[in-house]
């Protein structure tokens, strides 16, 4: 899809139906305005954020949610407020863990984060695109692969499960596997060798999202985004960086 068909396809998103406009997004200049935490983010708090001060933001709420000492939010203030647009300032490629919900992990409110969920947090060409568009598009100044510990899928892949669509998507993480160097046991009785993996592919799907797709690597050359890798330990709540 082209650049513009995607500018059209936002606006349409963002002004079709309700009552009300997200924020300050009424169209015009844009004026930056300094990000507070808590806050429903609008157009000009996200042209405030730099792909460094997301990632500081992404860190201080997991200091917060590991600490047990979340924001008080009005959720329900903040769909309202959200309801026909949104600027959400990263984007999380995550696990569908139940234990690893990226809006709780980094503390974060309505409209504030893209996220895309699949087991054991890897890339196809729909995620891509799906990134692309919040970056590209819709405004977006990070992009983070987040794994976690304990991770079902990479135990999976470890042990070479085969089973329906599954047998597919476990062959994604497969290159984390041959890559591992761990010695023993190279299955998921290895504790050590499955972490060893889950971090391999994490940093291997921050390749291969610059390697596929043109459109983020560019952004990240020219300092627009950054795409990193974390990883949650589903143990203590606490994220580490890549």
């Amino acid at each position: 899809m082209k650049t513009k068909h995607l500018i059209a396809f936002a606006i349409a998103l963002a002004t079709t139906g309700g009552t009300a406009l997200a924020g300050d997004d009424h169209g015009g200049p844009v004026t930056p305005k300094p990000y507070t935490a808590g806050a429903t983010l609008t157009k000009s708090v996200q042209a405030s954020i730099t792909p460094d001060k997301a990632l500081e933001i992404l860190k201080a709420g997991n200091t917060r949610f590991a600490a047990n000492k979340p924001l008080r939010r009005n959720l329900k203030a903040q769909v309202q407020t959200t309801a026909l647009g949104q600027f959400p300032f990263a984007s999380v490629v995550g696990c569908i863990d139940s234990r690893a919900a990226p809006e709780l992990v980094f503390d974060q409110g309505v409209g504030d984060l893209f996220v895309a969920r699949v087991a054991g947090n890897t890339v196809n060409e729909d995620i891509l695109g799906s990134l692309e568009y919040a970056s590209k598009v819709a405004g977006s100044r990070l992009v983070v692969v987040l794994g976690h510990t304990s991770c079902g899928a990479v135990k999976g892949a470890c042990d070479d499960v085969k089973m329906g669509n599954l047998t597919g998507l476990l062959g994604k993480i497969k290159p984390a596997v041959a890559a591992a160097s761990t010695p023993g046991e190279r299955n998921s009785h290895n504790h050590a060798f499955v972490g060893e993996v889950t971090e391999l592919n994490v940093k291997q799907v921050v390749q291969r999202i610059r390697n596929e797709s043109p459109v983020l690597k560019a952004l990240e050359d020219e300092g627009k985004i950054r795409i990193v890798g974390a990883l949650y330990d589903t143990s203590n709540g606490k994220v580490m960086w890549y």
